[in-house]
């Protein structure tokens, strides 16, 4: 059912024009496919949100955030229950939808409106509209409470944007004949931040840094590391030849989708090669380079 699910996933993105990466085939594998049409968005497909770790979260969050892009999971259940169409979840800070909200969201341009919460699901509320129909109503913070069955201190963290659950926001909406939901448009809002574990140990060759270039570490991704140099991003893998070559075609193939760099330093190779469109290099070539621009030089050539 995964398969289906992410030939799925892979069929809504590019029905919505977006140029999709290949599957990642190769472990660890934080994410499964990178997403581009303007936006970017790296997603990870899997039949149980609760599957998806801290760590893979942790990958995520720092691959779109160095990217310009969004992280999103798409799955069939929550626990035991199946995810319900037109509603976001989230799973450590990034949000988690079905297929169908997929293709709703993306296709048909019709944004969820729902968010589930721990009790049930809810929906964000246009405060400032809630306070002018109930001004224009000339109803008081109690009249308004009266009539919902809810405390005056509840309508006024209502009227300062809290979300409330849906029967609550039905009623409003009937009462006042006026919708008040507020749509969650996932590639603008970001979830509540959840804290994050410590940043993983970066496995590169020192050189990295030596040469003014800023690593940052993965834990559970395809590749090691993704490196900053100015206003260059570089995917970069490291270890040995056999691993290059493993990964290497995969790195290019997302570098492409998402404009960045490929690169693979392997620590049993001298000479250098491309796979791809990935540059093989061994880490005693680093040695000679100055800065950066050089390495980015030895790559676009």
């Amino acid at each position: 059912m995964q398969e289906q699910l992410l030939h799925g996933v892979v069929g809504v993105m590019r029905s919505a024009g977006f140029q999709v990466s290949e599957r990642c085939s190769v472990r660890p594998r934080s994410f499964d496919l990178i997403a581009a049409d303007g936006a970017l968005v790296v997603i990870k497909v899997v039949s149980h949100i609760d599957s998806v770790t801290e760590e893979i979260a942790w990958d995520m969050d720092v691959i779109s955030r160095y990217l310009g892009g969004y992280p999103l999971i798409v799955g069939e259940k929550a626990r035991d229950s199946l995810l319900e169409r037109g509603a976001v979840y989230i799973r450590y800070g990034i949000f988690a939808i079905s297929l169908e909200t997929l293709h709703d969201y993306f296709v048909e341009k019709i944004p969820p409106l729902v968010y589930a919460s721990p009790g049930g699901l809810y929906v964000n509320i246009d405060g400032d509209l809630l306070r002018k129909l109930r001004e224009n109503y000339q109803l008081s913070l109690g009249d308004l409470a009266h009539i919902l069955g809810v405390s005056r201190r509840t309508i006024s963290k209502y009227e300062s944007g809290m979300g409330t659950t849906l029967d609550v926001a039905a009623r409003i909406e009937e009462l006042f004949d006026t919708a008040i939901a507020v749509a969650i448009d996932i590639l603008k809002s970001r979830p509540p931040h959840v804290p994050s574990p410590e940043p993983p140990a970066v496995h590169l060759p020192p050189d990295i840094e030596r040469m003014g270039m800023e690593p940052h570490g993965m834990r559970r991704a395809p590749f090691d590391a993704l490196v900053i140099f100015k206003t260059h991003r570089i995917i970069t893998g490291y270890g040995s030849v056999e691993k290059a070559e493993r990964h290497a075609p995969f790195i290019g193939n997302i570098s492409q989708v998402a404009r960045t760099h490929a690169l693979c330093i392997t620590t049993d190779e001298t000479r250098k090669r491309w796979i791809g469109s990935t540059l093989i290099i061994g880490e005693r070539k680093l040695r000679g380079l100055e800065d950066g621009s050089e390495l980015i030089e030895l790559i676009q050539n």
